[in-house]
């Protein structure tokens, strides 16, 4: 784990609530694993004291950029989406335990809602580096929710829903044929958490792996605040140290 300004080198909106943004470091990059995340200091700000956790959409280490996918959604990020060019930008980093990976000929099927589909960019680079088969099934509300999707598919197969039908398959992401019928082994997921618990009984029904990434608020990242517990077959644990990718057979949701 390491603290460190990063200088922002590009901050692109991608719809009304979306932006992507590059962060350049001084130095060689740490290894960041698929589902790991990052805390954001929000600066100049008296409203935005505590740091603001993001997952890790994808890395350059060739050229020592960490890219970040955002959705603006209160005072922190919208302070963030407003930096310009050349702003320095502290975060800790890497943060929290990854996805796991199968083994050779394993497929996998990943799922994303709203900004959950960030993490997941990162995961399908790993899988794909593996020669490992995976397909995304991607919910929106509308078309005009769509973010990156030329981006996820020079990566793999995309499925797309959309709430209104507006683009893809109509409906949620659990309702698309691929989850329940499709030939998979391994479940990835990440999004609201309704939509995580959904998928999390589909799987189980279908016996099949099934990992998540909550989305609990963390306000520090190492476990000192105790803000993101999360109950588990383990007992109350931090998210932020012990996740935030879970098995979801140690979760104990009502499923």
């Amino acid at each position: 784990m390491r603290v460190e300004d990063f200088e922002l080198i590009s901050n692109r909106r991608l719809t009304r609530d979306y932006f992507v943004i590059d962060l350049l470091g001084k130095g060689r990059l740490e290894k960041i694993l698929p589902g790991q995340f990052v805390q954001v200091r929000v600066d100049n700000n008296r409203d935005t004291f505590l740091r603001r956790p993001i997952s890790v959409y994808d890395v350059d280490y060739e050229n020592n950029i960490i890219r970040l996918l955002i959705k603006e959604v209160g005072k922190g990020t919208g302070a963030i989406a407003k930096l310009n060019t050349g702003s320095s930008v502290n975060i800790i980093y890497p943060l929290g335990n990854s996805f796991s990976i199968g083994d050779k000929g394993s497929k996998s099927l990943l799922i994303g809602g709203g900004v959950g589909v960030a993490p997941l960019f990162l995961l399908a680079r790993s899988l794909k580096n593996k020669l490992l088969d995976f397909k995304f099934i991607l919910g929106y509300q509308t078309a005009e929710h769509i973010i990156e999707i030329e981006k996820y598919s020079e990566l793999g197969q995309v499925l797309i829903t959309t709430d209104d039908g507006s683009y893809g398959h109509k409906g949620l992401v659990v309702e698309h044929p691929e989850l329940h019928e499709g030939d998979c082994d391994r479940i990835y997921c990440c999004g609201p958490e309704p939509m995580m618990k959904s998928v999390a009984s589909i799987a189980k029904s279908r016996n099949l792996f099934c990992e998540v990434s909550l989305e609990n608020t963390m306000a520090c990242g190492f476990g000192v605040c105790l803000c993101c517990v999360v109950e588990t077959t383990r007992g109350f644990i931090n998210t932020c140290t012990e996740g935030p990718v879970f098995n979801i057979n140690e979760l104990k949701w009502q499923i």
